[in-house]
Order: structure tokens, then sequence, then C-alpha cells
């Protein structure tokens, strides 16, 4: 193949500034360095998926039994663990593969996210309309980061000090918390399922993240590629 004809390797800066950020790549780094040889990243990018589509599950037995909470809790920190590490030890290894890594990883995430709300949906812990609408937001703010990463080069993996570690832990606590008692008491509202309660609050969020960071992203893409004035292009001519 030719140099001219060969795919560019991925080139974009990792923004990630979220609250256990520090403390998650020291442990991270530390587990990759111990890794059994015969374990890589696939494997684990593997048990990220499946761990994921595990969760659903978990939540859709909830409808069955909310004694599935320790199985919810245990699915996603086999989630924290394959997808979090497998990044951590190809680069340990020196095994980097940024387009199929970044590629792969994603999808992933895309996936199990459709994995874990449908189980949401499923579980009578939150209503099938509020899921959806989580789905559809969180996929919004997932193809606006992913155009970003293209467009502007910075891969952003945090908002207001929120990543994928802090939301797993949210929904860990949030399993326990339905495995006693499914609501909350809201004044003016009264009784309130908590995952409507937090779908809904986190739909709004995802709704803010998708125009803040689309308006930001355009705005800096435009003072970058400005539409050329009717007297540049007569010069021009």
């Amino acid at each position: 193949m030719s140099h001219a004809s060969r795919p560019r390797p991925s080139s974009h800066r990792r923004d990630h500034r979220s609250a256990l950020t520090a403390l998650e790549k020291r442990a991270l780094t530390w587990m990759a360095l111990r890794l059994p040889g015969r374990i890589n990243s696939d494997h684990l990018s593997a048990l990220g998926l499946a761990s994921m589509f595990a969760a659903g599950v978990s939540f859709a037995a909830f409808r069955v039994t909310p004694l599935a909470a320790p199985a919810v809790v245990l699915c996603l920190m086999a989630n924290w663990f394959g997808d979090s590490l497998d990044g951590t030890l190809a680069r340990v290894r020196g095994h980097e593969r940024p387009r199929y890594g970044f590629y792969v990883d994603h999808v992933i995430d895309v996936a199990g996210s459709v994995f874990l709300l449908a189980g949401l949906a499923c579980s009578g812990a939150m209503s099938p309309l509020i899921a959806m609408v989580v789905l559809a937001a969180y996929l919004l703010v997932c193809a606006e980061t992913y155009l970003a990463t293209h467009a502007v080069g910075v891969f952003r993996m945090s908002f207001l000090g929120l990543g994928p570690t802090e939301l797993r832990i949210v929904l860990a606590a949030g399993a326990l918390k339905i495995m006693h008692s499914p609501g909350v008491s809201i004044a003016m509202l009264g009784e309130v399922r908590l995952f409507d309660l937090g779908g809904s609050i986190a739909s709004i969020g995802l709704a803010v993240v998708f125009l803040v960071s689309a308006i930001r992203n355009s705005l800096a893409l435009y003072a970058a590629e400005p539409i050329p004035s009717c007297r540049n292009e007569s010069r021009a001519a």
C-alpha cells in the first residue's frame, strides 16, 4: 500500500477530568502491570461488553426479585474492569492500535448503553418512556462527542466532573437503594420512582451537555474556517 492511500492513524487529545481520574489512572496502571500476559486488551473489551449485557439482564430481573441488586453491582464492577483497563493495558505493553481501539471501544459503549437501558425499561424500576428518552439523549451526546473528536481533535470523556466511572457508582448505589424501596418522596410530587427521577435529571443534563458542546464546537470551527468575504473572492478572481 502506498503512503498516499494508507489511512492516517487516529490523532486526538483525550480530555478526562472527572472527580476520580487521578486515582483511577494509578489503580489501572498498577493492575495492568500485574495482569498475566495471556490476557490482552481484546479480552478485556469483550468482558466490558458481556458485563454490560449482564447488567441489563440483572436490572430486568428486578421485576422478579429485588435481590438482583448485588448482581447489578457485580456486573458494573466487571464492566469497569474490562472497559477501563483495556486501553491502559495496551499502552503499558506498547500494543496501541489507535483507530481500532477507538472504534471498537465506542461501538461497545453504545451497544452496552442500549443493553443497560433496555434492562431498566423492563425492570419496573424505570418507565420505558423515560428509559427511551435517556438513551436518545445519551446517543446525541455520543454522536456529538465522536464528531467533535474528528473535527476538533479533542475527545471529551467527562462533563461537570462526571465520567463513566462516577456514573457506574451512581447506578450501583441506585440499584442497592431500590432493592429496599423503589421510590423516593419529593415535595409537591409525592412518591416517585428513584430511577424515573434520576433518568429525568440525566436526560435534562445530557440535553444541556449536547447543546453547549454543539454550540461551542460550531463556533470554534467557524472561527477557524470562516466564510470568505466577497472582497477576498473578487481579489482571488
